[in-house]
């Protein structure tokens, strides 16, 4: 049977002692964690590891001796160490020996309560200690069968590492009868600034808690769900934005602990994300205020404004002629020509009206900016949707007309085919209609089939300016969700220190001799990229409609509202 002792490479240049660790008899396997160095007591060693175990959980024990030649040089210390095994009592006894600067250590087993013994091939295993304490493992989602089982494996070993932090609080300096030698026996790592910023985080939570709380209440009252409040609450994508970083605030500035690795890396995603969104906003208000940007865009807007609704006439007098040639119907021409100028010269009105305000509006909207570059997104995803109202408008009045239409002439086709569209059962039955039906049918096919053209004409004008404004305002939603929903922190610690998120292992043969056991290195296999994105991407507020491409020109051919998104609990038209 194969035995596999995991040994800490930061002990191998440890005094001669114990080893202490876990024994887990379902994988034959023991995962040393330190080295008691002589002299040492052996009550005193149970009670502390008997301390320990209470603490972490884990059944922590002796489980066998460590020798280093190189630095004890008695006759007599073999014979101590294995002397050691009826103290402590643990079977298989493992006695791992260094030879002076040899690679190739001496290992074997002792196992004095079996009566009949068996000599185990013994493999050695090397690893990082701090690195696998630190790290949280990844498995494969796909895991099954042999690979789940392996996975499951090595989640025993990261867990008992993991778990025995209290073990490695204890380092050389201290003065008590237990010296260790782990990855921290050098010093505790520890920060004065770290635990003052713990001690004044708990007053600012606490604060931010209650103000965050008020807000919420406030937000939840009934004065918002009057009509004109809850409308704009809820179509406005600035009020959504708003309330899901509230969300997020609401998320950190809890006082409950994490429960588990990825709820810690949620909240350390979400500050990050905060963090950064809100220095990005800071940047882009301290450029909108130098060198009186806001005034110069401000005078800018007007002239922009006034040269689109001239583009928007020039266009409405060419559909009103003969638009590349083709045959309209003059009277239904005109009456929609004029009617669409008449729309212009009310928005031209409204914006002209507007001008002496302009600039004032555009310094308080510039200052939203210090709430986060993804508040200040949303504020002109708003402005553009304001600013092209009137081109909304055109589209809605054009598409519902075309859809009008396409919908009477399907209906009648059916007439014409002595079919009809039943509504209780939702098909089309059979039916019988009369002379006169017939002829008032084929006049009204006659009518829609001939003014089409003049309708479908300027339905697919206004579409595609509308399509137009709903990529502009699409590709700014995609910047606010790749902001809201990137796991930048996780992302940061892939890049800086990737064994903090393990996807596996991978072991590598060193170098071997004969008598000697098996060594082999454990490395890490870091959690790829695109792993850490699936993993620890955060949700958004906005659905973005997954429509295909037939679905899309579908409902373009119908004459269906599209929108550039639909928020949760909103179905798209």
């Amino acid at each position: 049977m194969v035995l596999k002792v995991f040994f800490p490479s930061c002990c191998s240049s440890a005094d001669s002692g114990i080893l202490i660790g876990r024994w887990i008899s379902e994988q034959n396997s023991a995962v040393v964690l330190a080295v008691v160095h002589f002299p040492f007591i052996p009550v005193q060693v149970k009670q502390y590891l008997g301390e320990v175990q209470r603490v972490t959980q884990v059944s922590v024990s002796v489980l066998g001796s460590w020798s280093n030649s190189k630095l004890e040089k008695e006759e007599s210390l073999s014979e101590f160490l294995e002397d050691l095994g009826t103290i402590f009592c643990h079977e298989p006894w493992i006695q791992i020996s260094k030879e002076g600067d040899s690679k190739f250590w001496s290992c074997s087993t002792l196992q004095k309560h079996s009566k009949n013994p068996q000599e185990e091939e013994i493999i050695l295993v090397y690893y990082d200690q701090r690195k696998v304490m630190l790290s949280h493992l990844h498995p494969p989602l796909d895991t099954a069968g042999q690979r789940a089982e392996d996975a499951s494996k090595l989640s025993a070993i990261f867990d008992t590492v993991a778990r025995s932090q209290v073990l490695f609080m204890t380092d050389r300096y201290d003065e008590g009868p237990i010296k260790l030698t782990h990855w921290q026996s050098d010093g505790v790592e520890a920060s004065i600034i770290v635990e003052l910023m713990k001690q004044a985080s708990v007053p600012a939570c606490m604060l931010l808690t209650f103000l965050l709380s008020l807000v919420s209440g406030i937000c939840r009252s009934r004065v918002l769900k009057f009509w004109p409040l809850s409308f704009l609450w809820n179509k406005l994508s600035t009020c959504e934005q708003l309330g899901h970083r509230l969300q997020h605030l609401q998320v950190i500035s809890s006082n409950k602990k994490a429960q588990n690795q990825n709820q810690l890396m949620r909240k350390a995603n979400i500050l990050v994300s905060l963090l950064i969104d809100v220095a990005l906003g800071i940047l882009l208000m301290s450029w909108l205020y130098r060198k009186n940007r806001i005034g110069h865009l401000a005078d800018t807007l007007i002239p922009v404004a006034d040269h689109v609704a001239e583009e928007l006439q020039d266009l409405l007098q060419w559909l009103m002629g003969a638009p590349a040639g083709l045959k309209m119907n003059r009277a239904l021409d005109q009456v929609l020509g004029r009617f669409f100028l008449y729309h212009i010269h009310l928005w031209i009105s409204y914006i002209h009206l507007l001008s002496p305000f302009i600039e004032m509006i555009l310094w308080y909207v510039g200052l939203s900016a210090c709430l986060g570059l993804t508040v200040a997104l949303c504020i002109l995803s708003d402005i553009i949707a304001l600013l092209t109202f009137h081109i909304y408008c055109f589209y809605v009045y054009g598409a519902r007309l075309y859809c009008l239409k396409i919908y009477g002439l399907s209906s009648l086709w059916r007439l014409f085919r002595g079919k009809k569209w039943n509504v209780l059962r939702q098909r089309v039955d059979s039916c019988s209609y009369d002379l006169d039906q017939l002829f008032i049918g084929t006049l009204l096919f006659t009518i829609l089939l001939f003014l089409l053209p003049t309708t479908a004409l300027y339905y697919l004008v206004f579409t595609l300016l509308r399509l137009l404004v709903v990529i502009v305002q699409g590709l700014t939603h995609l910047l606010v969700d790749l902001i809201d929903s990137l796991p930048l922190y996780s992302l940061i610690l892939r890049l800086c220190r990737s064994y903090r998120l393990a996807a596996g292992v991978k072991f590598r043969v060193l170098e071997q001799q004969d008598g000697k056991p098996l060594r082999l290195l454990m490395q890490i296999n870091p959690l790829s990229y695109r792993g850490v994105i699936q993993t620890y991407r955060l949700p958004t507020y906005s659905c973005y409609p997954r429509d295909s491409w037939a679905s899309l020109c579908k409902k373009l051919f119908l004459g269906e509202l599209i929108y550039p998104w639909k928020h949760k609990g909103e179905k798209q038209n």
